[in-house]
C-alpha cells in the first residue's frame, strides 16, 4: 500500500481544516445550536429607544449586496492580478523561478498561475469563514441589545411595573414583539456587516499593495486601496446611522476583520510573496556563510619594518639603473 506523502497529506489536512470551519460558521449561522445570551436592560433606556427603520433588506447596505461585494470583487481582483502578474513574467522570461509544485516535489508541475491564485483564493475564503465565527461568537456570547431594541421588544411598562427609569428588566418573557425580530436585534456585537466589509477591503488592499509593481501604479494603487477602506468604513457609519448598531460593535467589528486579514496576509500568505529565484538564493546563501563580526587585521612591527627595507631597496635599485641611463 502506498504511503501518502508529506505535502499531500498536508493537504488533507487543511481540506479538514477548511471543511470544519465553514461548517460551525453554518451551525452559528443557519442553526440555534448556540443559545444567544439573554441581556437585560432598565425600563425607557434611552440607549435602545432608537426608531426601527424596517428590516436589513430596506437598508442602504443591504446584506445581499454586502455579501455579494465581499465574496466577488476579491475573487475578480486576484484572477485579474494573477493573470496579469503571470504574463508579465512570461514576457520578461522569469518563468522557471516561480512556483510549480503543489502535491510531490518536481515531478508534479502545476502552471503557477493556477498555483497562486488558488492559494491566495483559498486563504481568503478561510479567512472570510472565520470573521464570519468570531462575530457569531462574539454576538451569542455578549447579547448585545441593537439600538432599536425596544422597539422591536414592545415590552408592557405597566405589567412589568416600571414605575423608575433605574427599575432593571431581567427575562425573555418581557417582550412581546416578534420573537425572529427580538433574537436579531440581541446579536449585535460586534458588528458582522462591519467585520466582513473591513476584511475584504483589507485583504484586497494588502494584495494590491504587495504583488502590482508595475510601474505607474505609485498613485493608481494608494487611490484604489483608500478607495477599498473608505466603502468598508461607510458601511460601518451607515450601521450607526440607520441605528443597527452602536458604535462600539462597529469598532470591534473593524478591529476583528482588520486583525484577522494582517494575520492571514502576513503570517500564512507571507505577503503574497512566491518562491525566490535562483539568483536570490544563493546571494541568501553567500550572506548566510559570512562571519557575523569581521576581526580587523593588526600588523606587527616587524612586518612594518621589512615592508620599508624592501621600499628603500627598490628604490636604491632603480635609481641606480636609472642614473646609468643617464
Amino acid at each position: 500500500m502506498p504511503v501518502p506523502s508529506p505535502l499531500t497529506s498536508m493537504l488533507y489536512f487543511q481540506m479538514v481544516i477548511m471543511a470544519g470551519t465553514v461548517m460551525l460558521a453554518y451551525y452559528f449561522e443557519y442553526t440555534d445550536t448556540f443559545t444567544v445570551n439573554v441581556q437585560g436592560f432598565f425600563c425607557y433606556e434611552d440607549v435602545y429607544r432608537k426608531p426601527y427603520l424596517g428590516p436589513e433588506d430596506s437598508s442602504a447596505v443591504p446584506p445581499v449586496l454586502l455579501y455579494s461585494l465581499a465574496a466577488g470583487v476579491p475573487v475578480l481582483v486576484i484572477i485579474v492580478g494573477e493573470t496579469a502578474v503571470f504574463c508579465l513574467q512570461l514576457a520578461t522570461r522569469d518563468f522557471e523561478n516561480q512556483e510549480k509544485t503543489i502535491l510531490t516535489g518536481d515531478c508534479c508541475y502545476i502552471n503557477p498561475l493556477v498555483r497562486r491564485t488558488v492559494r491566495f483564493l483559498g486563504i481568503y475564503a478561510f479567512g472570510l469563514f472565520a470573521t464570519d465565527i468570531f462575530v457569531n461568537a462574539g454576538q451569542v456570547v455578549t447579547g448585545n441589545l441593537a439600538p432599536h431594541f425596544l422597539a422591536l421588544c414592545k415590552p408592557n411598562y405597566t405589567a412589568l411595573g416600571c414605575q423608575q427609569f433605574t427599575q432593571f428588566i431581567n427575562g425573555a418573557q418581557a417582550c412581546t414583539g416578534n420573537p425572529d425580530l427580538i433574537m436579531k436585534a440581541r446579536k449585535t456585537f460586534p458588528s458582522k456587516e462591519a467585520d466582513l466589509s473591513v476584511y475584504a477591503a483589507m485583504y484586497l488592499a494588502m494584495y494590491i499593495t504587495n504583488t502590482i509593481k508595475a510601474r505607474g501604479t505609485r498613485i493608481a494603487k494608494p487611490v484604489l486601496c483608500l478607495g477599498l477602506m473608505c466603502m468598508a468604513f461607510l458601511t460601518g457609519i451607515n450601521r450607526v446611522a440607520e441605528y443597527r448598531n452602536h458604535w462600539s460593535d462597529v469598532i470591534a467589528g473593524f478591529l476583528v476583520g482588520i486583525s484577522i486579514a494582517v494575520f492571514l496576509v502576513v503570517c500564512v500568505v507571507n505577503n503574497f510573496r512566491g518562491r525566490q529565484s535562483e539568483n536570490e538564493n544563493s546571494h541568501m546563501d553567500n550572506l548566510s556563510q559570512m562571519p557575523m563580526i569581521s576581526i580587523p587585521r593588526v600588523e606587527s612591527p616587524l612586518e612594518k619594518v621589512r615592508s620599508v627595507q624592501v621600499t628603500l631597496f627598490k628604490s636604491l635599485k632603480y635609481g641606480c639603473c636609472f642614473a646609468d641611463l643617464s
